[in-house]
């Protein structure tokens, strides 16, 4: 199979892509988190703040600061117990130990992992693993090395503003093992999630981030010393307590550093390789995967490219329903992550008020706004990205699909009535009933993945920004005493059509059911001081 029929049936027929006889093994399943050995490891401080309730001053960023804020991006934030029920009455029924995160993940396996390079007065300089089995940072590489990750970036940011710089990767193993091939749509989406929630608590923080979708793989896999089989930089977020940072130079040209070539680059740094554990005895070949890694890589700076600007909006549709006026939200974030959590069969019928789902929508896509090179100073990511929904009984508005223009901060009708027929019928996996759920979201997109401007690298960029959008709308809903539900277990061609998405060469990439719900029977205890 070539890669583009590979990722036109992960969206539209994802069961050509996995074999009929998979069966997961889960007594050889690998960790959700990565575990170095025989490297150094510096313990973070685990008093970490219980409320982030608004954006904080910035200060100079130290170990203490740096550490909470890791912590509630990417650490193990809870431990909770339930019961697991077999399908089968052979099978014994018996405790389900999670440990959970503040971003959620595709069945809980967390593909992704976090380095930073890091200039802290109180650490030495050099690139970390951020451990979060053990809330410490694990040390890759000591020194200095803004001049190679800069001519990494195409020398377009300053990193000698930075105190530091995320790279977010992608682990192949840690959920193929469950998904097979469907496990690369989820690498990228519980990427985005994971930027999503990194962008938000930055805010907390008084941290300015800057998101790099393009960069020289290799050579940024080369400084962290990664196996390209294994594990590859997905997104590159340099972090700085400067407003003013230059973010954005050589953006759309890549005259500095942009003929030196990944191989070039490689040769200013020894290779290092690490010892880590993963506790599968069993790991098997994934070539599609590699396959696609590899179509997605820039080998230099010239192969950068900028998007043009797209206007978002289209032309408004007269009976378009102006929503109210809402105030953007403001909440707990540290509260509001450890309320979340994936309500599945827990959600409830209860009406939603227009005034709530106004607030909903305006906070999810206003929230969105954030730095990248692929916008440069316009922060136009919202023309790439769209919200539908299909919603029952809300206060004030007519049962029936909907397209959700930011600019207007209106609804616009798709289709009239009750979809939740329609909605259920579409589910290939029945887990949620959508009878009981009133708001029902679809995030969409172009249907070519960017590709005609980014090639195959356009499809993981697509998806990390679903998951990005997808954060969003779910600390929004909880914000508002309401649950989200992402899955992918449903018929894209069925939402599709329900919305008319073809007819715009869009497709809707990932659904989230949203509305009340009550807790459900979990022992759960916080992992903080």
């Amino acid at each position: 199979m070539n890669l583009k029929s590979f990722l036109h049936d992960l969206q539209f027929d994802p069961d050509k892509v996995k074999p009929p006889d998979w069966e997961t093994n889960w007594d050889d399943a690998p960790l959700p988190y990565k575990l170095y050995r025989r490297l150094p490891g510096m313990p973070l401080p685990a008093d970490v703040p219980l409320t982030l309730a608004g954006k904080e001053t910035p200060g100079k960023p130290n170990v203490r600061n740096v550490g909470h804020f890791l912590w509630y991006v990417y650490g193990l934030a809870q431990v909770s117990q339930s019961v697991f029920v077999p399908d089968r009455m052979e099978e014994p029924a018996g405790p389900v130990h999670l440990y959970r995160r503040f971003a959620p993940s595709g069945g809980g396996l967390y593909p992704n992992e976090m380095y930073i390079y890091l200039k802290l007065e109180d650490l030495p300089a050099g690139v970390y693993h951020y451990d979060a089995a053990h809330h410490r940072l694990v040390l890759l590489r000591e020194g200095h090395f803004d001049s190679y990750l800069g001519k990494a970036l195409g020398n377009r940011c300053d990193l000698a503003d930075c105190f530091g710089v995320v790279l977010v990767t992608s682990m192949f193993w840690k959920n193929f093992f469950k998904y097979n091939n469907f496990s690369y749509r989820l690498q990228g989406l519980d990427a985005g999630v994971l930027l999503g929630q990194l962008l938000e608590v930055s805010k907390r923080f008084g941290f300015e981030p800057c998101v790099y979708f393009q960069f020289v793989d290799r050579a940024v896999n080369h400084l962290l010393g990664l196996s390209e089989q294994e594990e590859s930089v997905y997104a590159v977020i340099p972090l700085s307590a400067e407003p003013k940072t230059n973010w954005f130079a050589n953006l759309d040209e890549s005259e500095s550093g942009g003929k030196l070539s990944a191989p070039e680059l490689c040769k200013e740094l020894e290779a290092v390789r690490h010892d880590h554990y993963v506790r599968s005895m069993n790991v098997v070949d994934y070539p599609m995967l590699i396959k696609l890694n590899e179509a997605s890589m820039q080998n230099s700076a010239g192969m950068f490219r900028p998007l043009e600007r797209e206007e978002g909006g289209g032309t408004r549709k007269r009976d378009a329903v102006k929503l109210p006026a809402a105030d953007r939200l403001s909440y707990d974030l540290a509260a509001v992550s450890r309320m979340r959590f994936s309500p599945e069969t827990n959600f409830v019928l209860r009406q939603v008020s227009l005034l709530d789902l106004a607030a909903l929508l305006q906070e999810t896509t206003a929230s969105f706004s954030y730095r990248n090179d692929l916008d440069g100073t316009e922060r136009n990511a919202a023309a790439r990205v769209s919200l539908y929904g299909c919603f029952y009984g809300v206060e004030g508005i007519d049962d029936g699909a909907y397209r959700y223009d930011a600019a207007a901060h209106a609804l616009e009708p798709v289709r009239p009535g009750d979809c939740r027929s329609w909605l259920q019928y579409g589910m290939s996996l029945h887990n949620l009933n959508l009878f009981q759920i009133p708001l029902c979201f679809h995030v969409a997109a172009d249907r070519n993945h960017l590709g005609p401007q980014l090639g195959y690298r356009g499809y993981r960029i697509q998806q990390m920004e679903a998951g990005m959008l997808v954060q969003r709308l779910l600390l929004a809903a909880f914000a508002l005493g309401m649950g989200g539900h992402p899955l992918l277990g449903y018929d894209a061609k069925s939402a599709d059509e329900l919305y008319g998405l073809a007819s715009d060469g869009k497709t809707a990439l990932i659904q989230i059911p949203v509305g009340p719900y009550r807790a459900r029977s979990r022992l759960e205890g916080g992992l903080s001081q």
